[in-house]
Parts: structure tokens; C-alpha cells; sequence
């Protein structure tokens, strides 16, 4: 199983409005990212779900959405785990997936508006 999951935007012949479009629409997609994640992700005290948090690497255009505690990857990962009803294991996986052309979209819109 494949341990990161990419969206993947084509950024060879930007200019400086475009970029400024292009990281103000990876942010509010990562955010959305987030906040659907954050719609299954395991739940107990909130603690997993609190740590989730966006981050971008403006220059190369890149961003991840991440879960920081020490038991975020084997929550993520191990299937064999027992969950809340809706909560589940794959909870960045399986919305990043679901969410794919919703969030190229957030950034086209965004790159768009910049170049108005």
C-alpha cells in the first residue's frame, strides 16, 4: 500500500500573480483536506483530531496535511484497528482520494481570481 498519496498541479510556466493564486488555492485546499479528514478521523478525545494541521512549501508549491502524535501513523495505517461508527483507519488517504478534483478546482478557482 502506497504510504503518501500526491495532487499533483503542473507549474512549469507560472508567473508571479498565478503563484500568488496557485498558494492562496493549495492552502484553502489543504484546509478543506483538513477539515474532511478531520470528518473521520479516529476519535477519543480529540487530542489526533486537534493535532491535524496544513503546511506549504510556498516556493516549490508543494503542502501536506499532517497529524502529529505519536500514534497518528499506526491510527492511520492498521486496519485491524476497531473505530467509532464513521470514524475509521485511511482517514487522509481515503479523503484526499475522494476530494482529488475538489481541491484542483479550489486551486484553478484561485489562480483564476489572480489573474483578474
Amino acid at each position: 500500500m502506497p504510504k503518501s498519496a500526491r495532487l499533483k498541479l503542473n507549474i512549469k510556466a507560472i508567473t508571479a500573480k498565478e503563484k500568488d493564486g496557485a498558494v492562496k488555492g493549495l492552502r484553502i485546499a489543504l484546509e478543506h483536506l483538513l477539515g474532511e479528514s478531520r470528518k473521520i478521523v479516529p476519535l477519543e478525545e480529540s487530542t489526533l483530531s486537534d493535532s491535524g494541521v496544513p503546511s506549504i512549501d510556498e516556493k516549490n508549491l508543494k503542502g501536506a496535511v499532517s497529524y502529529d502524535t505519536p500514534y497518528a501513523v499506526r491510527q492511520h495505517e492498521d486496519m485491524t484497528l476497531k473505530h467509532d461508527e464513521g470514524r475509521s483507519a485511511k482517514y487522509l488517504e481515503g479523503p484526499l482520494r475522494e476530494e482529488r478534483d475538489t481541491m484542483l478546482e479550489l486551486v484553478a478557482a484561485q489562480i483564476r481570481r489572480s489573474l483578474r
